[in-house]
């Protein structure tokens, strides 16, 4: 970046038009049907056959990061945005008012209230900041649906979406691409705001359908099935479009993936 682009990042207020203005065109974004590794546990397996890898914002180093993008592979990183893992490094950063009920099968994991995005937005843009440092693609914010969770906060579906939109938006004012995960009763408000979808188990929860616009749009759907088989689910969303793998809860390197389209 020459010195007069790089006086204009440090001056620049956070805004998508700013960043555009950075880094036009350049914000990448996954395509409908791209084969993709979804793998936040264990040593990364770089063998895999994927363009596209989620891995661990925190767990993986920079050097890995680097060797998955060799021959056009891109990568993602994922990070808890609207819940609080106890073991994180970051994890001290939380005021303890923010911090609400246990998120349900994963122990060490609380919501957190995003109405509060004074409190929040400085600690994710930080994490943000760590993706784009360690040469990330894009970022995979989970937990962006605590609204209809059993949180502990009276939080809103416009609460949500305003957390949801400043997620999006610290994303690409750093260059980045980013996913909505999940969330897809705000999918008709959050389409254009996000460059791609990651979605866990709308096979088994009969909401597919509700993906379609992220499609429609030329963006992709990153789908995950944990209980199915392949041969239950992979003729559906196939047929719609999205990029589907099944996977263990462990979310190891082992993955199978559906035939492309």
């Amino acid at each position: 970046m020459a010195a007069w682009s790089l006086l204009a990042a440090l001056l620049c207020v956070s805004s998508v038009a700013c960043a555009d203005e950075l880094w036009p065109g350049v914000i990448w974004a996954p395509e409908p049907g791209v084969g993709w590794q979804y793998q936040l546990q264990g040593e990364i397996d770089t063998s895999v056959p994927a363009d596209v890898y989620v891995v661990d914002l925190f767990d993986v180093d920079k050097s890995v990061v680097a060797d998955v993008q060799t021959n056009d592979r891109h990568v993602v990183c994922y990070l808890n945005a609207g819940a609080l893992e106890e073991w994180r490094p970051d994890a001290g950063d939380y005021p303890p008012e923010l911090v609400g009920e246990p998120l349900r099968r994963w122990p060490g994991e609380s919501w957190v209230d995003v109405r509060r995005t004074d409190l929040l937005e400085p600690i994710i843009a930080a994490r943000i900041d760590l993706c784009s440092a360690k040469g990330f693609d894009a970022v995979d914010p989970d937990n962006l649906d605590g609204y209809l969770q059993d949180t502990g906060f009276p939080i809103t579906a416009d609460d949500q979406l305003r957390f949801n939109r400043m997620i999006a938006r610290l994303a690409h004012d750093r260059g980045l691409g980013v996913g909505l995960k999940n969330d897809v009763e705000q999918i008709p408000e959050l389409v254009d705001s996000f460059d791609f979808a990651v979605n866990e188990r709308c096979f088994a929860e009969a909401e597919c359908s509700t993906l379609q616009p992220f499609v429609d749009a030329g963006k992709a759907v990153l789908h995950i099935e944990y209980e199915s088989p392949t041969s239950v689910f992979c003729p559906t969303t196939t047929a719609l479009g999205f990029s589907s793998i099944r996977k263990s809860w462990d979310l190891g390197a082992d993955r199978e993936a559906c035939p492309a389209a």
